[in-house]
């Protein structure tokens, strides 16, 4: 396993991973509010996507992915992956000897702090919403907080083509969140429950602006996430150094991380390197 938590200084790196790319947005936070730390990120390329996989699967999965981590001395554990987070994140804070941040919970209290009305909605995977890990997150703080989560796969796949804000994906994103709205209207606050949706944040508040004549705010997870390892780092070993922190990024599979990983993390990448777990 990883380095006693007791021993964790602000030399060590924090590790992020994720079923594949989609991750990359939560690194790209984290580069934003913590620039000087060092971050190793592990995207399970090679099995992705977990959104469709059973609970069990997602969770030996997840445990492996963190095992890379904890194996390499990371202080922190960012699981970027909503679905890991949702059906996983028990049994990955039992196996971790450092602090592990999952995206669910975050997520839940960002969106109760902007919401006015207590109406929330929540969109991700299939997996993500059959777990109902945002009700069960939501309900904790609020009992009183209403919410509705609709699982929108397609928007995953629009992300990665680059198809982020043109017809294909305005159609796409108004026939989901039209269906969500649809149950509730007085939605105030969207959480963006997937890695891959702040990719489609501008043509998701378009859409979302057509459908209601009220105000939304849209939280998304990874922002959160990073804003949480923030305040961990505030706490603990935070790297305060002035030039920014080294990122080394790992994958199970490589095919198009040339293409797709630089869309995600909003600058060039050197190289990812390949591994096996």
């Amino acid at each position: 396993m990883g380095q006693d938590s007791t021993k964790m200084t602000q030399r060590h790196a924090i590790g992020v991973f994720d079923s594949g790319v989609g991750g990359l947005t939560v690194v790209r936070a984290l580069r934003a509010v913590l620039p000087g730390e060092d971050i190793i990120y592990l995207g399970d390329t090679a099995r992705v996507p977990y959104g469709n996989k059973s609970p069990r699967t997602v969770e030996k999965y997840s445990l492996g992915c963190q095992q890379f981590l904890l194996e390499r001395g990371v202080k922190l554990v960012l699981v970027a992956c909503n679905t890991a987070s949702a059906n996983a994140l028990p049994a990955l804070a039992a196996a971790s000897p450092v602090p592990v941040i999952g995206a669910v919970e975050p997520g839940a209290a960002a969106a109760l702090a902007a919401s006015r009305g207590r109406r929330i909605g929540v969109i991700g995977t299939l997996g993500t919403v059959r777990s109902s890990a945002y009700a069960k997150a939501i309900a904790a703080h609020d009992p009183s907080a209403k919410l509705v989560a609709l699982a929108c796969p397609l928007l995953v796949p629009l992300a990665e083509e680059g198809w982020t804000d043109d017809e294909v994906a305005a159609l796409v994103a108004r026939r989901y969140l039209a269906q969500l709205f649809a149950i509730d209207r007085e939605i105030d606050t969207l959480v963006l429950g997937c890695t891959h949706y702040p990719l489609l944040r501008d043509v998701i508040a378009r859409v979302v602006r057509e459908l209601v004549t009220h105000d939304v705010t849209i939280v998304d997870s990874a922002s959160a996430m990073a804003e949480r390892a923030a305040d961990f780092g505030l706490r603990t070993a935070a790297n305060r150094r002035t030039e920014p922190g080294t990122l080394q990024c790992f994958a199970t599979d490589i095919s198009r991380l040339d293409e797709l990983a630089p869309r995600f993390l909003g600058e060039p990448m050197t190289s990812f390197e390949l591994v096996d777990l």
